[in-house]
C-alpha cells in the first residue's frame, strides 16, 4: 500500500478497491508547489470526480504515451511485477531547527508557512514501518531521573531549608487514652509520659477524654514532642514544654484574657415568650438565664399578652471574637397586666428591683434548676411502695435521672456528708435561717463538711443509692428539727438591700437603666457597646 500526502491534506490512497481510475492519473509535483497550490487542489480533485465512468483502453493508453513524453507515467499503468521500489524525493522543509545558510541541502527546498511546518512534519514522520497508536504519555516517566535531568538543585534547596515547627491539633478519637496516644502521635516513652501527669496540676485534662476534645501539639524533625498546650475550657489551660537538651518538662497555666462587651435587645411578645425573645437574637442560654430571671416575678403562662415590650442589657465575655459566659444585667418587661425592672447586683451576683427589693426569696422551694415531676409527696400515712407497710414520708421525692444537678435552697454551711443503708449517699445543710435541710439518695457528693454555700450553687448529683425503687430526689425541709412539708411551708421573706450596698446599688444602676429607656423597641438589635466605669465588669 502506498500513501500519497500533501503538505495540507491527504490527497490519494492507492490500492483502495473504491478509488477511480481518474483519480490514480492525478500528480502534484511538490517541489514546484507554491502558495497557490492548494487553492488549486480541490478544482482538480472535483474535475477527476466528473468522470462517471472508466477509461477505455485507448484512452489509457493515450495517456500512457501522454505521461511518457513528459516523463510522468501513471501509477495504474504498471503492473505488479515492474514496481522493483519508490524513492520519495521529499522537499527539504526550513525550521528554526534545521536552517543553516551556508549547508548544502540535498532535495529541493520548499519553503512553508510557520502555522504549515507543524503539519508537514506529521505528515513525513508517517513515511515509517512503525506502528501508529503510542502516546507520550505511556512512554515518559515525570521521574526526573527517567528524563534525564538532574534532581541536583532541588536536593540542595531541601537541605538549606531550615526546618520550623508547627502547632498540630489532634481530635480525640473513640477509644483514645492519653499513654497510647502519646506514644504513637507524640513519641513519648512510659517514662516521659507519667512525667507529664505528675507535673500537671489538674490530671484530668489528659486522663478524662470524651470524643471530639482537642488538644495542640508541637514536634521536632524527628517526631518528638516540644510541646503540649491542653485547655480545661475557653479561658484556662497548661502549657507543657520540654527543657532544652533535656527530657525533663515545664508546666505553665494558660489564662486567655477576656473583654466585656454590652448589647442591647429588645422586642415586643408576639406568641411565647421565650421564641419573641429568640427573635431578637438572643442565644438559646441567654433566653433560659431571662426567663429564670422575670419568672420569678411573672408567670409567662398567665401573665404575658400580645404586645407586650421587653428590653434586655447582656454582658458577655468576648475571647478571639467568640462569646462566652453571658449574663443578664439588666431586665425590663412592660406588661398589660404585670410590668418588673431588675438589675444584676455585682456585688453578690442576685436580682434586685431599682429600689433594692430582692427577688429571690431567702428560701427557695424547689432544689432543681427546673421544676421535675414529683413522683411521691409529703405524707404521713402513705404505704411504703418496697415494705407495704404504713410508713410516714416526711419528705418529697422528685423524679430526675441519675447524675442531675442538685441545688442549695439557701445559703448555709454543710452539716455533715454521709453514707447510710437506707438513704443511701446524701447531704445535711444548717442555713442561714435556722432551717435545716437534706438530700438522699445521692451519686455523688460535690461539697465536704463545713464548707459554706450560697443559694443556687451546685452541692450534688442525684442518684438512686441505699433502699429506693428508681432514681430520684428525696428532699426534707426541717424546722427546729422536725420535717415539714417543703411545698407547702411559708418560707421567709425575700432579702433586701440597705445602708451602703443599696446605695453602692443605685449607683451602679443608673446607667444600666438610662440604657434599658433608650433601647428601641422594633426587635432590632442595639449596637455592642464596651461597659463604662459605672457598668458592671
Amino acid at each position: 500500500m502506498v500513501t500519497v500526502l500533501g503538505a495540507h491534506k491527504l490527497l490519494e490512497t492507492f490500492d483502495a478497491p473504491d478509488v477511480s481510475t481518474a483519480s490514480q492519473s492525478i500528480a502534484i509535483d511538490l517541489a514546484s508547489a507554491n502558495s497557490s497550490t492548494p487553492a488549486k487542489l480541490p478544482l482538480a480533485i472535483a474535475a477527476a470526480d466528473d468522470t462517471q465512468s472508466p477509461l477505455s483502453p485507448a484512452q489509457l493508453a493515450n495517456q500512457t504515451a501522454t505521461s511518457s513524453t513528459s516523463g510522468d507515467i501513471p501509477l495504474a499503468a504498471l503492473t505488479p511485477s515492474e514496481i522493483v521500489a519508490i524513492d520519495f524525493d521529499m522537499p527539504t522543509l526550513l525550521t528554526d531547527a534545521n536552517y543553516h545558510p551556508d549547508s548544502q541541502t540535498a532535495g529541493p527546498i520548499v519553503a512553508l508557512a510557520p502555522a504549515a511546518v507543524k503539519t508537514a512534519e506529521a505528515v513525513i514522520g508517517t513515511a515509517t514501518d512503525e506502528q501508529a497508536g503510542g502516546t507520550s504519555y505511556d512512554d515518559l516517566s515525570v521521574d526526573p531521573v527517567e528524563l534525564g535531568e538532574s534532581p541536583t538543585l532541588q536536593t540542595e534547596l531541601a537541605a538549606e531549608e531550615v526546618y520550623v515547627p508547627e502547632w498540630q491539633t489532634y481530635t480525640v478519637q473513640a477509644g483514645d487514652t492519653f499513654a497510647v496516644m502519646a506514644e504513637r502521635s507524640l513519641g513519648l516513652g512510659y517514662s516521659e509520659t507519667t512525667r507529664i501527669l505528675k507535673a500537671l496540676p489538674d490530671k484530668r485534662v489528659l486522663t478524662h477524654w470524651r470524643i471530639g476534645d482537642s488538644f495542640d501539639h508541637k514536634l521536632d524533625e524527628d517526631g518528638n514532642l516540644l510541646a503540649l498546650r491542653i485547655m480545661k475550657d475557653a479561658r484556662r489551660g497548661f502549657m507543657v514544654k520540654r527543657e532544652a537538651g533535656g527530657e525533663s518538662f515545664n508546666v505553665a497555666k494558660i489564662e486567655k484574657a477576656t473583654q466585656a462587651t454590652q448589647r442591647m435587645f429588645a422586642g415586643t411578645v408576639s406568641g411565647s415568650f421565650s421564641l419573641s425573645a429568640e427573635a431578637t437574637g438572643l442565644g438559646v442560654a441567654e433566653v433560659s438565664q431571662l426567663t429564670q430571671v422575670l419568672g420569678k416575678k411573672i408567670d409567662f403562662r398567665r401573665d404575658t399578652r400580645k404586645g407586650d415590650r421587653f428590653q434586655v442589657l447582656v454582658e458577655s465575655d468576648m475571647i478571639d471574637g467568640t462569646s462566652m459566659d453571658s449574663r443578664i444585667l439588666a431586665a425590663r418587661y412592660e406588661g398589660s397586666r404585670k410590668s418588673l425592672t431588675v438589675v444584676r447586683n455585682s456585688s453578690d451576683g442576685r436580682y434586685y428591683t431599682p429600689d433594692g427589693k430582692g427577688l429571690d426569696p431567702a428560701f427557695n422551694r424547689y432544689p432543681l434548676a427546673h421544676k421535675a415531676r414529683i413522683s411521691s409527696p409529703f405524707n404521713l400515712s402513705r404505704r411504703h411502695p418496697v415494705t407495704g407497710r404504713i410508713s410516714p414520708h416526711k419528705g418529697t421525692d422528685f423524679a430526675v435521672r441519675i447524675g442531675t444537678p442538685v441545688l442549695s435552697t439557701a445559703d448555709g454551711v454543710v452539716e455533715l456528708v454521709g453514707n447510710h443503708p437506707l438513704a443511701g449517699r446524701y447531704l445535711v445543710l444548717r442555713m442561714d435561717n435556722g432551717y435545716k435541710t437534706r438530700y438522699l439518695h445521692l451519686s455523688r457528693p460535690l461539697v465536704k463538711k463545713g464548707e459554706r454555700v450560697t443559694m443556687g450553687e451546685k452541692i450534688a448529683l442525684s442518684g438512686n443509692t441505699g433502699r429506693s425503687t428508681g432514681p430520684h430526689l428525696h428532699y426534707e425541709v426541717m424546722v427546729n428539727n422536725r420535717q415539714v412539708d417543703a411545698m407547702r411551708v411559708q418560707l421567709p421573706n425575700n432579702k433586701s438591700l440597705s445602708g451602703k450596698a443599696l446605695a453602692n446599688f443605685k449607683r451602679q444602676s443608673e446607667n444600666m437603666l438610662a440604657k434599658l429607656e433608650a433601647a428601641d423597641n422594633t426587635g432590632a438589635i442595639a449596637k455592642a457597646s464596651t461597659p463604662s466605669q459605672g457598668d458592671e465588669s
